[in-house]
């Protein structure tokens, strides 16, 4: 057997056990080098990034990658249920890469987005409600972090 042979098969095998494409394929979702990177960051970074921050971190690691590619493929993750598009406000929109239902909160003052797996969206008992179809449930809570309530002079936290 040849070098390259064998060392094409190790790279297949560690692929295929890799978590990003397996998402990609439970999700049925064809794997590409920069799909598989996207989902590997959305898997491994929890900080609910934006596309423009998605793009600033992996334009390094491909430097081929461009916004457009990100957008599209984030929205493709979301339609096929590969990650969650989250609009707490109009301004900002970012993803999750933790489809379990849970809730989340974002932070006033900082701007950060938490997961709050105590918190689950309400599930609908059928998929249309009052003659609407229902595609998705998410909720979100806004308030002050407790980072930044620590950062808060005493008179100002609320009890």
């Amino acid at each position: 057997m040849c070098i390259f042979a064998t060392t094409k098969t190790k790279i297949q095998a560690n692929m295929y056990m890799d978590p990003a494409y397996q998402k990609l394929i439970e999700c049925g979702i064809r794997p590409s080098l920069q799909r598989i990177e996207i989902m590997r960051y959305l898997q491994t970074h929890f900080t609910h990034p934006t596309i423009d921050e998605i793009y600033n971190d992996l334009r390094a690691k491909i430097p081929t990658v461009s916004k457009t590619t990100i957008y599209n493929t984030l929205r493709m993750f979301s339609e096929k249920g590969g990650a969650l598009m989250i609009t707490i406000d109009e301004h900002r929109v970012c993803y999750d890469g933790n489809t379990t239902p849970h809730a989340h909160f974002c932070c006033k003052e900082c701007g950060k987005v938490y997961d709050l797996f105590d918190m689950q969206p309400p599930v609908a008992q059928s998929k249309t409600l009052g003659g609407f179809q229902i595609d998705d449930a998410q909720l979100y809570y806004k308030g002050v972090c407790p980072a930044c309530l620590e950062k808060q002079p005493k008179s100002e936290k609320v009890s």
